[in-house]
């Protein structure tokens, strides 16, 4: 399947798997892209520059299909050592990059400089048409559905989608909910040239993390995300655990009072325990309502495979009945 985003980064199939935190690894990236989606291993999981530099490295001892890395840009003073994450980049030779998070523009000459192609993570269609206005090559359109953070406008991708196609002119992908054929061959109807994946990734044979982020993904239905930090105007859709329950009671309790510090418990630190060491009640971590079409563990190929064979016989078989 051609779309303006296979040509755009070169890959074989328009399905893009999300940067996420400790998730996205070399291990991941290497398996997706290998399948013929694009990888993202996710640069601030690496605690250093020089960290970020070797897992370039390492991936490219697993693929030599393309592969990019997510760069999220955070707000707050205690800045992350962005020149050294994108010297790695550069050095690496990586030609993709997925930003998210604050404004990218003051990174966009040096990336562009270099000849890489950027893909800029939006929750609304006026953040799109910003990325666009500064030489985002394409955007990641991320609906209210979306596991991590889906903006303050809460609106669905059955929207955001059409709208984004109205207003933008460089391509952009369906990013929140998204787990089959049915999906793809929806976001392609209404305008988007291709899905990120990030929840539906979590849950493969390949995915470094303990099974029991898998197993727990796989037993959840739609119904099991919650919204946190909504106070604090830093939504964040995770899976509801005690942890979740206790960080929403705080919010309850404190209302607008609120601040960060009264949660850190419940947010701060918390990847590793749970993705590495699996322990579920650590804390809040995101997950997406797709969950409640996440049935099985494949490998990644064979997710990949079956979203497009799904794809392909939607648009041949199923829609074609409706055109005669």
């Amino acid at each position: 399947m051609k779309t303006r985003i296979t040509e755009l980064f070169g890959i074989e199939h328009p399905i893009i798997q999300g940067g996420m935190h400790y998730v996205g690894f070399a291990e991941m990236a290497a398996a997706v892209s290998n399948a013929g989606g694009l990888g993202i291993i996710t640069g601030l999981t690496q605690p250093t520059a020089e960290k970020l530099a070797a897992e370039i490295a390492r991936c490219r001892t697993m693929t030599d299909k393309p592969f990019g890395v997510n760069l999220t840009f955070l707000p707050g003073l205690a800045s992350p050592d962005y020149p050294g994450y994108i010297k790695a980049i550069i050095d690496g030779g990586v030609k993709i990059v997925e930003t998210a998070g604050n404004n990218p523009v003051k990174w966009l000459p040096i990336l562009k400089e270099n000849g890489i192609k950027v893909i800029h993570k939006c929750t609304s269609v006026r953040h799109s048409l910003k990325a666009e206005s500064i030489g985002c090559d394409a955007v990641s359109v991320d609906g209210f559905e979306c596991g991590g953070h889906p903006g303050e406008d809460d609106v669905p991708n059955f929207i955001l989608l059409p709208r984004a196609a109205e207003e933008l002119t460089i391509p952009f992908v369906a990013s929140g909910g998204v787990a089959n054929g049915k999906q793809l061959v929806a976001a392609l109807a209404m305008g988007a040239e291709g899905v990120n994946m990030g929840t539906r990734f979590i849950a493969t044979v390949e995915a470094p993390v303990h099974i029991n982020v898998k197993n727990a993904i796989v037993a959840a239905s739609e119904l099991d995300t919650r919204l946190v930090m909504r106070p604090l105007r830093n939504t964040e859709r995770v899976l509801n655990n005690a942890a979740v329950e206790r960080l929403l009671a705080k919010e309850k309790e404190l209302g607008d009072a609120i601040t960060i510090q009264d949660i850190l418990p419940e947010v701060a630190g918390v990847y590793p325990k749970i993705m590495t060491d699996g322990t579920m009640e650590a804390g809040a971590w995101s997950c997406g309502m797709v969950v409640g079409l996440i049935h099985d563990i494949p490998t990644c190929k064979q997710l990949i495979d079956g979203i497009m064979a799904d794809a392909h016989a939607i648009i041949s078989d199923r829609l074609a009945r409706f055109a005669a």
